[in-house]
């Protein structure tokens, strides 16, 4: 089954000339957010979908957004970009989770939960591995996609979705099925598109963060934690909270910050 899907990830096509253009500006000491918006502004879906994000309630900014250039500008370079990955990445991918027993709109929804809770807890905890984590936690639940996909071919939806209701372990839902989980689909299909290794790795040791060693194991922990609190089948029901904060404790880590985010993300959904 992992043979067959890595096959499917060798054969994805590249991402949107875009977004390529896109991370160039980015990677450019001389890059400015007047070329960011312009490269966007040549791309009508990316328009809308990064218009409708800046307007979401998520952000709470103070007033409309209109224009690529004001959304550009409030994200910042950084931030835009990995918005702008998330959007081209579930285009291309064509979102279909139905398997997991959610439609495709909640799956984003829950995409979206995982990196703005990664965002109000990082920003106390280690700014510098914000960017990197905001990114890895927009992208990290992205296997999903193949993975359902292997369900239906194999005609095995209904038993699927049956386990992955009741589980608090989705990972070990996916490997007694495909014999692979998200996390490691995942990091194969952002090798394949050439992303950041420390990102691909840090999504890859998502599922045993203890495989993994500093600096990967401090931010595969930070991935895990967010996706144990927002899992697909019962984003921040209690019980997936409170699993989340016993990590926190077991690992000796401050559980205010992590709660403070926690309320403001529950607020904002």
């Amino acid at each position: 089954m992992l043979e067959t899907i890595v096959e499917r990830i060798k054969s994805l096509p590249p991402l949107p000339k875009s977004f390529v253009q896109i991370n160039a500006i980015c990677a450019d000491e001389n890059g400015t957010i007047d070329k960011l918006a312009k490269v966007i502004e040549a791309d009508p879906m990316l328009v809308a979908n990064l218009l409708k994000i800046a307007n979401s309630p998520l952000y709470s900014f103070t007033h409309e957004i209109k224009s690529v250039l004001q959304a550009v500008s409030l994200f910042g370079m950084s931030m835009t970009r990995s918005l702008v990955a998330d959007i081209s990445v579930k285009k291309l991918l064509k979102v279909d989770i139905e398997p997991y027993g959610i439609a495709p709109e909640e799956f984003v929804r829950v995409c979206t939960m995982q990196s703005a809770l990664i965002k109000e807890w990082y920003k106390f905890i280690d700014k510098t591995k914000l960017d990197m984590l905001f990114l890895a936690a927009l992208l990290q639940e992205t296997g999903k996609i193949l993975i359902a996909d292997e369900i239906v071919k194999n005609d095995e939806v209904t038993q699927f979705k049956s386990e992955i209701a009741s589980t608090v372990n989705i990972a070990s839902v996916e490997r007694s099925f495909v014999g692979v989980t998200t996390a490691q689909i995942t990091a194969k299909i952002f090798e394949h598109w050439g992303f950041d290794e420390t990102m691909v790795q840090a999504i890859a040791n998502a599922d045993d963060y203890n495989a993994a060693q500093d600096p990967i194991r401090s931010y595969s922990l930070a991935l895990h934690v967010i996706k144990t609190a927002i899992p697909m089948n019962a984003p921040l029901a209690d019980r997936s909270v409170n699993i989340a904060l016993h990590i926190l404790e077991k690992e000796g880590m401050e559980q205010s910050h992590f709660a403070t985010a926690i309320e403001k993300i529950i607020d904002t959904f």
